[in-house]
């Protein structure tokens, strides 16, 4: 009988380590994965943060690379953008504080004055930005 006993308080350990280390469930909005490729004046811009932004307000962003290309994350690890309308906004990432006097090479009409729009669709996306300085 005790031998039982033992197995019994082995299996319920089990579970409950089972199911304590799970990660909690998340409520993440409908997502799809968007990439693509920024560019200005015809080439490519590298260091520049992309972000979109739902009409619920929820943020995803990437930063492009060498060749201009971008991938956006939603939150941590988890790739994407909400689905629906987003508005997008392309500026200059710098490594150091904003002087007073700075002014990004990205014209506003990208960045804080955004006139660009896009939609999301559920699957894979691609949103090329060519950009006009």
């Amino acid at each position: 009988m005790p031998k039982d006993c033992c197995l019994v308080v082995a299996s319920f350990v089990v579970m409950v380590l089972v199911v304590g280390c799970a990660p909690p469930e998340v409520d993440l909005p409908d997502l799809a994965t968007v990439t693509g490729t920024v560019t200005m004046g015809g080439e490519p811009l590298e260091n520049v943060s992309v972000e979109f932004t739902s009409a619920n307000g929820q943020a995803a962003s990437g930063a492009t690379d060498a060749n201009g290309k971008y991938e956006l994350t939603y939150s941590g690890d988890v790739k994407g953008a909400e689905l629906g309308e987003n508005t997008v906004r392309i500026t200059t990432i710098l490594d150091h504080p904003t002087p007073p006097d700075y002014k990004d090479p990205v014209p506003a009409k990208y960045n804080e004055a955004t006139e660009l729009k896009v939609t999301v669709e559920a699957g894979a996306n691609t949103h090329d930005f060519a950009l006009e300085p």
